[in-house]
Formats: C-alpha cells, structure tokens, sequence
C-alpha cells in the first residue's frame, strides 16, 4: 500500500484543456476555472469525454475551463486544497476526504434520463472454473484491487472481507478498474474487484467476456461520483457554477455518463453531503484515515 508520503508527492497530470469564451477576472477566478477529474479510467479515454463537458461548462459560465486529469485520488484532494483546483470531480469515497480536508463541497452527481440520481456497485469477479464460490472461499487467494482510496476498488471490498469474517487474502493494489480487470483476465490473481460501471465499459468495448467468469461478491448500491466546487470561494461564484451545471444538457454529459453506467443519460441533479451518507458511515466502520486515501 503506497504511504502518504509517496501519494502526496503526486504532482498534477495536465492532459487536457477545455477552451473558450473570454471572460474578466472579475467572472472567474484568476481568469479561468480549473477542472479536477481523478483517472478512474484510462485518461486518454477519459480526455474526449471530459472536453465535450468542459467546453458546455465553459460556454455557461463566461469562462475559460481548464481540464486536469490528476494522478490519483490524494493528488485531486491535495490540489483542491491548495487552491490549485475551483471544481473537481472524486469518486464517492474520495469526496469524503476532500470534503474534510480540501472544502470540497457537492454541487450535481449524474442522472439518469428520468431525472434520477444514478448509483453504481462494488463487486468481487473470479474465473468461472475457479474453486471459489463465494467471498468466504477466497481465504489464502489473491484478490486485485484498484488503487488505494477507491470505494468500489478498494475500501467496499475489504468491507465485504470485513464483514464476512475474511482474512488471509493477499491484496494486490493494480492501479486502477482496468488494471485489475486484466489482472483477472491475464490469470495473475485469483479474484478481482470489477464494479458495474468498468463491467459496462468493458462489455461495451468488448474487452472482457462476462460467460468466462463469475460474480461471488456485490455490495449495495453506491451513489455516483459527486461534482465539487471548493469551499472557500465567492459563495456568488459557486452558485454561479452550481447553475451552469444544471443548465447542461443530457448530450453534454454523456460522453462522461457512459463511462459511469449512466443510461439513458440524463442530466446532473443537485446531491449534497447527505447523499453521501453511507460513505461518511463506511470510512468511520473502516476506520480509515487521509493516509488510507
């Protein structure tokens, strides 16, 4: 598990920048509003996305957008709280850190094209041939993770370890949902965690055939990722951007809802620290800390 230290010396990734309208410094902080996304997909992938939501926001606001895909979870909660980021989007467990320790605070998540907030499952994969058969069996097994920090790929999985009385399971931290996806297929562990939206994602680009292997674990439904804006800013400003993103339309945020098991897509709707509840619970029963991120 890599140690605080080695997490926080993480320096931001700029893999790409949103454009466009000019605007005074008085509209926009320093001239411009700087976007946090963390990788939970492969950044190029990421990019094309993010940019389709990038550019409507920056055509609501009066702004330019830049758009930083950071290095990983504690690099997006460390550049908020240095004022290097105004909105930044984490991941649900993410969120809880940055909210403690960066001001974040929720503003939209993602709909579905009802209108209804969307949610997304942790889950424990195995090759369909393997002995296991539930998460009690994976006692003495390897079981690839995502990255440190991540609810669906690493915190509800050693939860689900937790609460079944599970031990004496070789972690192995792969970097990310795609990375331990293929650890899987590659045969390198015994188990993997695959939550719903790689699943989609994957099955979509048809880069992992579910018929060859099995679901032994799935935890409860996980509210999607939230949409931050940093505490400390004009309270005129946030509810500036707390507009804009609700004025975006379905088409401007599907690119992004794809790669979040988001369909149909719909808009964003506004979510706020209840919403996250369950996650705030999750972190206290785990008792995780800023180094466990």
């Amino acid at each position: 598990m890599r140690t605080l230290s080695v997490v926080l010396s993480a320096t931001l990734a700029l893999t790409a920048c949103g454009t466009t309208t000019s605007a005074s410094n008085t509209d926009c902080p320093n001239g411009k509003v700087r976007f946090g996304v963390e990788p939970y997909e492969d950044p190029a992938k990421l990019k094309p996305a993010y940019e389709v939501l990038a550019q409507a926001l920056s055509g609501k606001l009066g702004c330019e957008v830049e758009l930083q895909v950071v290095d990983d979870y504690a690099a997006e909660v460390l550049a908020m709280r240095n004022g290097k980021l105004e909105i930044a989007q984490f991941g649900p467990l993410g969120y809880v850190f940055a909210s403690q320790k960066a001001r974040a605070e929720p503003v939209v998540s993602f709909a579905d094209g009802a209108g209804k907030l969307t949610s997304y499952t942790a889950g424990i994969w195995v090759a369909k041939d393997s002995p296991v058969q539930k998460i009690e069996d994976l006692r003495g097994k390897s079981l690839a993770l995502s990255s440190v920090g991540s609810a669906s790929g690493d915190a509800l999985p050693r939860y689900g370890l937790k609460k079944h009385n599970v031990s004496d399971v070789k972690l192995d931290y792969a970097g990310g949902h795609p990375e331990a996806m293929l650890s899987l297929i590659n045969g390198k562990v015994d188990a993997a965690e695959i939550n719903s939206q790689q699943l989609a994602t994957a099955k979509a680009a048809g880069t992992f055939d579910e018929s060859r292997f099995r679901q032994v674990w799935r935890s409860e439904p996980i509210p999607n990722d939230p949409i931050t804006v940093r505490g400390d800013l004009d309270p005129a400003f946030k509810g500036k951007v707390r507009k804009a993103l609700l004025e975006l339309s379905p088409a401007d945020v599907a690119k992004v809802g794809a790669f979040l098991d988001v369909t149909p897509p719909g808009p964003l709707v506004e979510v706020g620290n209840d919403t996250y509840k369950v996650l705030f619970d999750l972190a206290a029963t785990l008792g995780l800390k800023e180094e466990d991120v």
